[in-house]
């Protein structure tokens, strides 16, 4: 039997290089002009808004997934939250909404704190309702300032590029809540951000 699904494989692999030498039409082999995408020039612009982890109450936004493997480590390691934490305008969180932070976040050292942090930025407020930005990157949160890299993004933030600095300015240990402010600095190619 071990043979016969090692032939099966192999011809299935066999077929597919042959088809894919013969069809490369999902290539497209000619440069393009950046000016079709909308790509003329390139901004630097800076955005800053409040993260709320909220973990207590009826309606947490920060939800475990997955517990810390064991409790030797006192980073945590090995647990995972999902988030869909609210972006607000300024660090009350009655403020206004300006979009959803979703995507998780995880303890990824044994020996320090530090989260492994994957989110999205889903904008839902003024003009760029609909558009994201993708961040990712080690968090070692109890550290004054850290940095996550924003690797990409959707909407007028297509081929997004940069980082962004994050500081806590509030913290309920018992609670498990957060505030964050976060201060994001990307190279985009649609208008300049002047306010949502």
């Amino acid at each position: 039997m071990t043979s016969s699904i090692s032939a099966t494989h192999f011809i299935f692999f066999f077929l597919f290089i042959a088809y894919a030498q013969q069809d490369e039409s999902f290539f497209i082999k000619k440069s393009m002009d950046r000016k079709l995408l909308g790509l003329e020039t390139e901004q630097l612009s800076h955005l800053r808004l409040y993260w709320h982890d909220v973990l207590s109450g009826d309606n947490p936004t920060s939800m475990e997934i997955i517990p810390p493997i064991s409790n030797k480590f006192h980073s945590g390691f090995g647990y995972i939250r999902m988030i869909d934490n609210a972006l607000t305008e300024e660090q009350d969180r009655s403020s206004k909404l300006l979009g959803r932070a979703q995507g998780f976040y995880a303890s990824a050292s044994q020996d320090k704190v530090a989260l492994l942090m994957a989110m999205n930025f889903v904008f839902t407020s003024g003009k760029y309702n609909g558009s994201s930005i993708s961040l990712f990157g080690r968090n070692p949160w109890m550290e004054n300032l850290r940095e996550l890299s924003v690797i990409g993004g959707s909407g007028l933030f297509r081929f997004a590029r940069g980082y962004a600095q994050l500081h806590t300015v509030e913290l309920d240990i018992a609670k498990g809540n957060a505030v964050v402010e976060y201060n994001i600095y990307l190279f985009h190619y649609a208008d300049s951000i002047s306010s949502f």
